[in-house]
This record gives structure tokens, C-alpha cells and sequence, in this order.
């Protein structure tokens, strides 16, 4: 396996890379307090976009530098899972910048789950807007009442009454909702409770417009709301849709969401070890440039070890990543399980490592919103639950390698 950048990856690599420096973190401080400003409290329904936002996507549109995620040559970039790698990581230094370039979960997976598995009729209303940048997706999955761990636990329904589907249930953790473009739900449910028990799920378009559809509240993460994302909990009371919003058809859920999670995953993950790079780099000239004790704080009480374990631990991150994407390109996702389920564990915990570290060198000034730290933090505390947590891919490890005993026995 070669994970030399191909040409084009490397000219994406360079244009973004001189994007980033020269429009996006010159502003960075700007935008968080704009934000903040504009969109303080758990109110979403007064949650705007701050405008330098729009002003960002604006410009990056106009360098090429949109839809970089996807592997349409003719709608996104065309590049592959494992070209793409590296941009997300460029991305992840900052943690908003990937709307910048229509590259955010979750409309990335959103738009692939269309592109891959849509009808026509289906892209022609939502797609096109998606890769547009015009409206905003989420993904309706997790439910309070059950354990998400499983993702068989889930009880919201989908009911088939004449040419309708009839939605009932109780979604949260809906990334996105709060967005004021938020026009679309992808919404995954119980079809046939006595089905296989992959094949009882299914998933439906549903406007969030239609009737029933009731956003109750955003959740907060460790008192943050996550503005103009948020982060909700939906009532779906007898929400009726026509059955051409089913995605592919009844019971095969389960079938699109691999198909969906798996490039996502290495988006996640390389976002995580762009935020560790930038934690590393926050730290490093943070400990240098403050003395205590008579010397620089970066040589004091083993720092100099913590910051060498770092750089260790974002490089293997860095590595695993790059090889569960190459192994996409290569056998699919079904055969990248085990490095999938991997990087999902070493990712997000490397980099919640090395945000600590960098927060006890940065000392009270680390748990401000004068840094992003903070941000970086809780980014990596969420992500150790977001698209399973890692008890739940351990197990798939595991389940993985003792496959491979009980056929060699």
C-alpha cells in the first residue's frame, strides 16, 4: 500500500491547506465570538448563521474547494476515501471550518446515502440542494428511551398505510436540527419487528416541515449547544409521508447505514487527528513560551515525555486512519470492519489525550473560550459516543478476530 497523495489529491492538498491559512484561521477568534454573540441560550428558533460564514463558503466555492468529500467527479471532487483523508484532517485543525467547504457531518453522510441510494426524484429535491449548500440534513437514529448502543433497540416505527408511511417515535441527539437551513430528516425506523434482525429497520426522507414533526429541545454538551448546529430531541407523532421517501426499501436499513458509516467514520477521524495536531501545536508554544520555576513550562515535571507520547499517538492514529481508508478503497467497508471499528476507539481518544495535555499547560486559560481547547475537547468526549461507542467497537474487534481462529480450527 502507497499513501503518497496522488497529484490531484496533493493540488487539493496545497489549495486547501493556503485556503485555511490565509482566509479561515485569521478569523477564527472573530467567527467564535460572532457566533456566540449571535446565538447565545438554547433558544434555536432565534439561531442565526453568522455571517462570516456565509462569506467563507462564499469564497471557498469560488476556489473550487466544495463538495470535496464526494467521489463524483461531476458533483464533488472525485476523489477517493483515502485522497480525501488528508483534507479532513486539514479541516479538523479547526473544528467549524469543514462547513466552510459543504464537507459537515452530518450532510456529507446524508449526501452520500442520496447519491449512493436515492432515486432521481429523490436527488433532484434534496441532493442538488445539499451539494448546494441551500439546505441543511440531519440524521434521525439515536432514541432516548432505549440503549442506542445496540442499534437494534431501536423502537420508533414506520407503518404502511395505503401509499404512506406513517412515522411514530421519539429521536435525540439529532445533529444539525438547530440549524436555521435544517430542511431535511433522515429518519431510521421499525418496519418488520419479525423480520431478520438486520432487516427490521428502514429509513425515510421526511421534511421537517411535515405535520407531527415536533423539535422539543437542544441538548446541551457539557452546557454548550453547539450553535447554529444544535443538537435536538424530535417528536415524530403520526408523521404521514408518501412511500416514494422510502430510501431503497422496507428492511434495509441497517444495509445503508454500513454504507454510510464507513467513509464517515475516517472523515471523523481524521478531522480528530487534524484537532490533535492543532492541540499538540497550542501546547507546544504555550509550554515555551512561559517560564515558572526558573524555566520554560514545556521542559518542566515530564512534560517534554508527554509532549514525545503525543507525537507518537497522533502519528499511529494518523497511520490506522489512513489504512482503514485505503482498505475502503480496496475491499469495501464490510471488509475494513475491524480497521473501521479500530480508528472509531484510537482516534477520539488520542485526541482527547492530547487536548488534556494541552489544557494543563495552558493552565485556567485552557477552560476558557479564549483558545479552543474547550471545543476540541468536548469534540472528542461526543465523538467516543457518536456513531457507537467504544465498548461497541471493541466488540466488533474482537468478534472480528475470533472469526479468524474458529476458521483456522
Amino acid at each position: 500500500m502507497d499513501f503518497t497523495p496522488s497529484a490531484k489529491a496533493q493540488d487539493y492538498i496545497t489549495r486547501l491547506t493556503d485556503f485555511m491559512n490565509r482566509e479561515v484561521a485569521p478569523i477564527e477568534a472573530e467567527y467564535r465570538a460572532q457566533n456566540r454573540a449571535l446565538n447565545a441560550g438554547p433558544d434555536w428558533r432565534d439561531w442565526q448563521v453568522p455571517p462570516l460564514m456565509e462569506a467563507l463558503k462564499a469564497k471557498a466555492r469560488e476556489a473550487g474547494l466544495w463538495n470535496l468529500f464526494l467521489p463524483d467527479p461531476d458533483l464533488g471532487a472525485g476523489l477517493s476515501v483515502l485522497e480525501y483523508a488528508p483534507l479532513a484532517e486539514i479541516m479538523g485543525r479547526i473544528p467549524w471550518s469543514a462547513e466552510v467547504f459543504n464537507c459537515g457531518a452530518p450532510d456529507t453522510g446524508n449526501m452520500e446515502v442520496l447519491w449512493h441510494f436515492g432515486t432521481q426524484a429523490q436527488k433532484d429535491r434534496w441532493l442538488t440542494p445539499l451539494l448546494n449548500g441551500d439546505i441543511r440534513s440531519v440524521f434521525c437514529m439515536t432514541e432516548p428511551d432505549v440503549a442506542s448502543s445496540d442499534a437494534r433497540n431501536m423502537a420508533a416505527t414506520i407503518t404502511e398505510d395505503g401509499d404512506d408511511l406513517v412515522l411514530n417515535g421519539r429521536k435525540w441527539w439529532s445533529t444539525g436540527i438547530g440549524h436555521p437551513k435544517a430542511e431535511l430528516a433522515i429518519f431510521m425506523g421499525l418496519s418488520d419487528p419479525n423480520a431478520a434482525p438486520h432487516q427490521q429497520h428502514s429509513m425515510v426522507l421526511v421534511p421537517l416541515d411535515t405535520p407531527g414533526v415536533t423539535i422539543e429541545r437542544m441538548l446541551p454538551t457539557m452546557g454548550e449547544y453547539d450553535p447554529p448546529l444544535g443538537h435536538g430531541e424530535v417528536n415524530f407523532d403520526n408523521v404521514r409521508v408518501p412511500r416514494e421517501n422510502l430510501l431503497v426499501g422496507l428492511g434495509q436499513g441497517f444495509a445503508i447505514a454500513q454504507g454510510r458509516l464507513g467513509p464517515g467514520r475516517i472523515h471523523h477521524c481524521m478531522r480528530a487527528v487534524g484537532a490533535a495536531e492543532r492541540a499538540l501545536e497550542l501546547m507546544i508554544r504555550r509550554g515555551g513560551s512561559r517560564e515558572a520555576f526558573g524555566k520554560p513550562i514545556i521542559t518542566l515535571d515530564g512534560n517534554r515525555e508527554k509532549l514525545a507520547n503525543a507525537r507518537i499517538a497522533i502519528d499511529q492514529a494518523r497511520l490506522l486512519t489512513m489504512f482503514a481508508a485505503w482498505k475502503i478503497d480496496t475491499v469495501g467497508a464490510r471488509g475494513a470492519m475491524t480497521e473501521i471499528s479500530a480508528i472509531k476507539v484510537v482516534a477520539p481518544n488520542v485526541l482527547q489525550q492530547v487536548v488534556d495535555m494541552s489544557m494543563q499547560i495552558h493552565g485556567g486559560l485552557g477552560l476558557t473560550h479564549d483558545t479552543p481547547l474547550s471545543e476540541l475537547w468536548l469534540m472528542a468526549r461526543a465523538l467516543r459516543f457518536a456513531d457507537g461507542p467504544d465498548e461497541v467497537h471493541r466488540a466488533v474487534i474482537a468478534k472480528q478476530e475470533l472469526k479468524k481462529y474458529r476458521a483456522a480450527s
